[in-house]
């Protein structure tokens, strides 16, 4: 049963709306703790005692004296001022709040002197001034000489708004990663079954997360997988008692062929025999009738290549081996001896001689190439003959066994290694077969 579920696309589109209400939230906090104008404690202490001294002095002095006395209270720090009369006076701005507590905190006989502060010359270069009442109801005026130290607003609020932007972007892509976290397990697992790797077993199963359409995907994925398995494990049976039926009556023809007394007559039998036993061989070995699945295990890979050559020298073959004594690898050693034994008849077959050659490269990959002195395959074929069942000699010649499956079997064969197989015309003449093993080596 399919649980509840938003869906995908509702996911992700939830995660979105999220960032974007959180990245709001924090930015229009951020702006409004960067609208409150602050001092540092020393400079209100040092503007507060400053006011207090001024104030004195001139409450002290007469209106005509207090002109004189503002330029004698004006430092390199403050510009003081002195008006007989109370022009209107715009409300404190909210901004100026703080500033005001810092100042009055140090000098509380301030707080009574209705002191009013702004922000002059907005920007970069932004300058307090103010004013406060005398006694008398005059107005003493104050401008502070240095600009505040704080950030451009313009440059301060890109920063304000990218910061949490930034951090919300990677947040919400981690959750999205999260969400899609499932669809890459299904990917991987869909790879690894077209590489034919894994069987009907629970080695490729994924499990069902996430939103309600991958979880359906992926339900259907596994259905698929156990339709898949089931279907190869009933074919590998078939085909393998289907091997051992037409082995057991040619196992006897080949008894009654021996006691046939026509030389050519037996010979002849024996050949048809031969064709019919290598084409059910190779059947088998392309459908994979024969045996279990083979694990990878730790290989020579040097000796088998060393041993095949041998072998067909001794059958009066010219094959030779050139590369190291040893090469251990890990792979699975009768698979690729089957492919390698294909290379090599395939190369005897339409050439006189080959050459077996290992190397690795710096890259540590491993490379098995099989050349002979052959005719060739015409440049537009060297994909096509690695298809099953496809000839390049469409009229079947006396001395051609199989069903043209040897290449497809060694392609097969090194496509579970993780492998390549890759055909190439030699310029001096003949077929080299490459195969490279990326990962072997362990």
């Amino acid at each position: 049963m399919i649980r509840p579920s938003v869906g995908l696309l509702g996911r992700i589109v939830a995660i979105l709306l999220l960032a974007v209400t959180i990245e709001f939230a924090v930015s229009t906090y951020l702006y409004e703790r960067a609208s409150h104008v602050l001092v540092r404690d020393d400079e209100a202490r040092r503007l507060a005692e400053h006011l207090v001294v001024a104030r004195r002095i001139l409450n002290e002095r007469q209106p005509v004296e207090r002109l004189e006395a503002t330029r004698e209270l004006t430092t390199d720090r403050y510009i003081i001022g002195w008006s007989a009369e109370t022009p209107p006076r715009p409300p404190i701005a909210p901004a100026m709040d703080g500033m005001r507590s810092q100042i009055v905190d140090w000098e509380p006989s301030l707080a009574s002197t209705d002191m009013h502060l702004r922000l002059t010359s907005p920007g970069r270069t932004s300058v307090v001034s103010g004013d406060l009442a005398l006694d008398d109801g005059s107005l003493l005026s104050f401008r502070m000489r240095e600009g505040l130290r704080t950030l451009d607003l313009a440059l301060g609020r890109v920063l304000l708004a990218l910061i949490p932007a930034i951090a919300l972007m990677l947040v919400s892509g981690a959750l999205i990663g999260r969400i899609l976290h499932p669809l890459r397990m299904l990917a991987r697992a869909a790879d690894k079954l077209g590489r034919g790797q894994g069987s009907a077993g629970a080695a490729l199963i994924v499990p069902e997360r996430g939103p309600g359409e991958v979880r359906h995907v992926t339900r259907a994925f596994n259905r698929m997988q156990a339709r898949i398995g089931r279907l190869i494990d009933e074919r590998t049976r078939a085909l393998a008692a289907v091997g051992h039926d037409l082995r057991t009556p040619l196992a006897r023809l080949r008894l009654r062929a021996d006691a046939i007394h026509d030389a050519d007559v037996r010979e002849a039998i024996g050949t048809d025999i031969d064709e019919m036993e290598a084409m059910v061989s190779s059947l088998l070995a392309f459908l994979g009738g024969e045996g279990d699945v083979e694990q990878p295990e730790l290989t020579d890979l040097a000796i088998l290549c060393a041993n095949l050559a041998d072998d067909a020298a001794d059958h009066g073959r010219d094959v030779r081996y050139e590369g190291p004594d040893h090469f251990d690898c890990r792979l699975r050693r009768f698979g690729m001896k089957r492919a390698l034994t294909n290379l090599v008849e395939n190369a005897l077959h339409y050439g006189e001689r080959a050459v077996i050659s290992l190397s690795a490269d710096r890259r540590d990959a491993v490379r098995i190439r099989v050349e002979d002195d052959g005719p060739g395959i015409p440049e537009e074929s060297l994909e096509l003959v690695l298809e099953p069942f496809v000839r390049l000699d469409t009229a079947r010649r006396r001395d051609t066994v199989g069903f043209g499956l040897g290449l497809s079997i060694v392609a097969r064969v090194v496509a579970q290694e993780g492998g390549e197989l890759t055909l190439a015309n030699r310029p001096q003449g003949g077929l080299c077969a490459e195969i490279c093993l990326p990962h072997c080596r362990k």
